[in-house]
């Protein structure tokens, strides 16, 4: 194999599974293995009644379980496996764009990237206040709450974004195992930094925040700063609520959300999550042009000392905690349903796997592990 190698435009380079250094055969059994392990969740998102399953799901109940953004049905599993960039072995529909959920908080990590290259956010632990006024930020509760906080979730922001109060994921569980009870259960809020909670309303106050910064729609942030760089396909879009056009100097923008928990977010192929994990496996360099800061990726990979399994909206391999089968070095973006891009560095494998049952994730990652030699 000779390398880095980075795919054009609308073409994408294939190995034999055995020049990319796996055994086939195990390689084989790895892609049977996903497909024949697909997520229990429907095709259809959607009950019969209009509500989101998803939401249903966690015990939402109207108008919290109605969907505030766009829903499409599913495709069965599908993924690719990337061995220094080349293509070693996919499955499914690599190429259909569809909806990712929280896959999405990833995409936003990167764009706070951005937008520190940019110099938009000078400071991680300036409070969000000093360069964002619109009001969200200037309780007693939410004065304090730095960038640092938003990209950690330990920000304990409070209030209401677009018809969800951010108690609506209060004492919520998350992972590859867990309950979810008693989420949307109120409880007492805690200084800014000092508690750790999955939260899609304060991701989404997040995504707010940068599109204030940058003055400009994410998608076409994300579109003109990353996606079209990295040949990504045109296919890709970002879904915001009906209810989340704000206004930014005189014009009307749409905040998207970090998630799809009520509809919308990202709706991309397991090609373009490909590109993007290898952009950022590649530290933010896309065939000799930096598109994140030199530090970016570290930083998005250094462990929150409130929960070391995640870092800036990228789940993290500390100990072991998500996968035994993958080093410690390894991070991912994971969303419901469930979608996750890989990266483990050492190994220079990128694994993206869509609609596969979440207790089998790491049997996935455990068998392409194993059919490399």
């Amino acid at each position: 194999m000779t390398g880095p190698y980075f795919p054009p435009p609308e073409s994408w380079a294939r190995c034999a599974p055995a020049e990319a250094g796996f055994d086939a055969a195990r390689l084989a059994t790895a892609i049977a293995f996903a497909q024949t392990h697909e997520t229990p969740w429907p095709r259809d998102l959607l009950t019969s009644e209009g509500e989101l399953w998803y939401a249903v799901s966690m015990g939402e109940k109207p108008p919290m379980s109605e969907p505030l953004g766009p829903v499409e049905t599913r495709d069965g599993p599908s993924g690719v496996v990337l061995r220094g960039g080349r293509i070693a072995a996919s499955w499914g529909d690599v190429a259909r764009p569809q909806i990712t959920f929280s896959v999405a908080k990833s995409y936003l990590a990167i764009l706070a990237g951005v937008a520190v290259g940019r110099g938009l956010i000078p400071d991680l632990d300036a409070p969000v206040r000093q360069s964002v006024a619109d009001g969200g930020f200037e309780s007693d509760q939410n004065r304090t709450i730095t960038w640092r906080h938003l990209l950690q979730q330990t920000s304990e922001w409070a209030g209401t974004l677009f018809d969800r109060p951010d108690s609506v994921d209060h004492n919520r569980s998350v992972g590859l195992s867990g309950s979810e009870t008693p989420k949307g259960d109120r409880r007492a809020m805690r200084p800014p930094g000092t508690h750790w909670e999955y939260n899609d309303v304060r991701v989404n106050r997040f995504s707010l925040s940068l599109l204030r910064v940058f003055g400009a729609a994410l998608p076409d942030i994300l579109r003109d700063s990353i996606m079209a760089s990295i040949g990504a396909s045109t296919s890709w879009r970002w879904e915001g609520y009906r209810n989340a056009t704000v206004d930014v100097g005189g014009r009307k923008l749409v905040s998207v959300p970090g998630g799809s928990h009520w509809g919308g977010g990202i709706f991309v192929s397991a090609l373009d999550h490909a590109r993007i994990g290898l952009m950022v496996a590649r530290d933010g360099v896309w065939n000799g042009q930096r598109l994140l800061p030199e530090f970016w990726v570290r930083a998005m990979t250094t462990p929150c000392p409130l929960n070391p399994g995640y870092g800036f909206m990228w789940w993290l391999n500390t100990d072991h905690v998500q996968f035994k089968a993958a080093p410690t070095s390894s991070y991912f973006a994971m969303g419901a349903g469930t979608h996750v891009v890989a990266i483990i560095p050492d190994h220079d494998i990128v694994l993206v796997a869509r609609w596969i049952d979440k207790t089998r994730i790491e049997g996935l990652i455990e068998h392409v592990l194993g059919a490399f030699k």
